[in-house]
Parts: structure tokens; sequence; C-alpha cells
């Protein structure tokens, strides 16, 4: 397998505007792991290469971690005291909508009933519906579509009615 500088960019391109998360290239000579969201600081270099390509590199690439600066997190958005959480009932993984070409349970803004399916955590395999506890209007979704969730975390904030 022979890529250069310019091939592995339009890679790293094109695997950000998907949905992947993790991949994974290797043979004899050449091995590269990308990984999305994910801080790694490697033991050993992250690109190893015994074949030469178009960009004069070295044998080994010797990854160098950069200091990470404080940076200020983004402000909570303002809550009502009167907003009702709904939380997770479980450890799993957070679903928006029934399958990926299905529209989401529910959108911000979106009026919802007591008892009305707003979302679906997935554990061990099974979908477990998530049901309001409250009518209402939803206020926020705090977590992303895929996204793992624990015990309690609070999925979504409604304005009851």
């Amino acid at each position: 397998m022979s890529i250069d500088f310019r091939q592995l960019c339009e890679l790293l391109s094109a695997i950000a505007q998907t949905d992947i998360t993790e991949l994974s290239l290797k043979n004899e000579e050449f091995e590269l792991m990308v990984r999305k969201g994910a801080t790694i600081v490697p033991s050993e270099p992250i690109i190893k290469s015994t074949e030469t390509t178009e960009i004069a590199t070295p044998t080994a690439i010797t990854p160098v971690v950069l200091p990470q600066t404080p940076s200020q997190p983004p402000p909570p958005p303002t809550r009502d005291k009167k907003w009702v959480e709904i939380t997770s009932p479980m450890v799993g993984t957070f679903y928006r909508a029934s399958a990926p070409d299905e529209p989401a349970f529910v959108e911000i803004n979106d009026r919802i009933s007591k008892n009305q399916t707003v979302c679906i955590i997935e554990a061990m395999k099974l979908m477990n519906e998530i049901e309001a506890e409250v009518s209402g209007q939803v206020m926020e979704i705090a977590v992303e579509n895929g996204e793992p969730v624990e015990y309690g975390q609070t999925l979504m904030w409604i304005d009851p009615d």
C-alpha cells in the first residue's frame, strides 16, 4: 500500500465527514490508526512506514504532544428552575430515533405528552424506549445521538405544562 501526504489528507477529510469513529489500515509496510474524539498519548510512533513517499519524511515519526491550553468551558444554557430533567435509567448508548434513517422522536421546542417515547437507550444489544414522565415542551437535548450515557445522566430538559 502506497500513500502520499495528499491522499492521507483526503482520507482524513472524508473520515471527518462520516460517523466513522475508528479506522485502522495495516500491511507489512504501513500502519495507520485514526480515532475521532479520543485523546491518545502514544508510547510509540502513530505512523510507521518502511516505504518512501513523495514527501521527505523521517523513517520513524515521533509524535509531539503539545500542552493543552486551558480553555473556558462554554457557559451552561440557562435553565428555568421549573424545568424537569429526563435522565437515563441505565448505562448504554443514546439514540434520538428508532433507526438511522428514521426521524428523531423529539426535537427542541416539540410539545410532548406524558408516557411519550422521547429516545432509546441501547444496553447489551437491547433497545429500551425512554418515555417522558411529564407533559410539556422539550427545551434542551443534552446528549448527542450515538453518545454513551451513564446511569442518572441528564438526557433532556422539559418545561412542564
